[in-house]
């Protein structure tokens, strides 16, 4: 399969918390998150319908009209389709954990009609003409087997047509990642907190799946839900909105122990571990502050020299970047 997306940035962010993740932003909020990306270098994003019912795509689009189209490349995500919701009472979309008013609700559609209406209508709110990656968003909690015989084809002939450049599928569930991988073609997956310095399930199926079928791999949730994002994780911390298990939490103070031992800052290393691997084309990160998305970017940049990484593979902590 020829490698049809070689040019996606090493860095790329993430547009949830545009969408009001988990707390409220005002557009001025937003508008200075992108700024201080762009003003990082950061030159690639990633949104979905899903994110906030469509402000995220809205406030990234305002934001993107406004830099040069040739500058930046973009993705969205397609398989839920946005619908007026009758039961509104004047709610939140809190269900959802995003704090925007529930008028609309989200219908899964793995119909060619409905993946092209989901990127038309995540044309209008972006304000674009096009966008260059279209991920398949989620398909293991609609139905993999549609995914895999209607929607995946229906991507594959929007690439042919010249629609997007690219197509992919965007889950946190390496099995599903690991079928679409084998059964269509795809340029890039994203893999959400599957391939993490605190752990690789990817590592099993999906990246081998990958590099034997040329598709490009984007890391995302590499903080795995805040509990990397600080040099010094709490007992408490979040992990997959819940409490950090016993073994992950005994893992982590394992590889704590070599970052203090290398003097490397513990998001440094789990932002840049991914990319050790070929595979690996791009890490996207993500931020509710500006000051946050700037030291992200400077994590990413920071040098780690190589010994600290061989710490990590002799204690058997992360796999070598050939996978072993």
């Amino acid at each position: 399969m020829p490698d049809a997306f070689d040019s996606v940035p090493r860095l790329g962010f993430g547009t949830a918390n545009l969408g009001n993740l988990h707390r409220e932003l005002d557009d001025d909020d937003a508008w200075a998150i992108l700024d201080a990306a762009w003003n990082a270098g950061i030159r690639c994003f990633d949104t979905a319908p899903h994110y906030g019912l469509g402000l995220a795509e809205r406030r990234l689009g305002a934001f993107l009209q406004s830099k040069p189209r040739d500058e930046f490349v973009v993705s969205t995500k397609v398989g839920r389709l946005l619908r007026e919701n009758p039961d509104h009472l004047g709610g939140l979309d809190t269900d959802n954990d995003f704090f925007v008013p529930d008028v609309l609700r989200r219908e899964w559609s793995f119909t060619a009609d409905g993946i092209r209406a989901s990127l038309d209508e995540s044309l209008d709110r972006l304000g674009l003409d096009r966008v260059d990656l279209l991920y398949l968003h989620d398909p293991e909690r609609h139905d993999l087997d549609l995914a895999i015989d209607e929607a995946l084809p229906a991507l594959q002939r929007l690439r042919s047509e010249g629609r997007v450049d690219a197509v992919g599928v965007g889950s946190m569930t390496s099995a599903a990642l690991a079928r679409c991988v084998r059964e269509a073609q795809l340029d890039l997956i994203m893999i959400a907190g599957r391939y993490t310095l605190l752990e690789q399930p990817a590592a099993e199926h999906v990246l081998p799946a990958c590099r034997e079928r040329g598709t490009g791999v984007v890391a995302a949730s590499v903080f795995n839900t805040g509990l990397l994002a600080t040099a010094q994780p709490i007992r408490s911390a979040r992990y997959e909105y819940g409490e950090v298990p016993d073994a992950l939490w005994h893992r982590l103070q394992r590889i704590l122990s070599v970052c203090r031992n290398h003097d490397v800052p513990l998001p440094a290393a789990a932002v840049q571990f991914p990319l050790r691997d070929p595979v690996v084309r791009s890490v996207v990160v993500a931020g509710s502050r500006p000051e946050q998305v700037r030291e992200n970017a400077e994590l990413a940049a920071l040098p780690i020299a190589e010994p600290f990484w061989s710490d990590l593979i002799d204690e058997d902590l992360i796999p070598r970047s050939d996978g072993t």
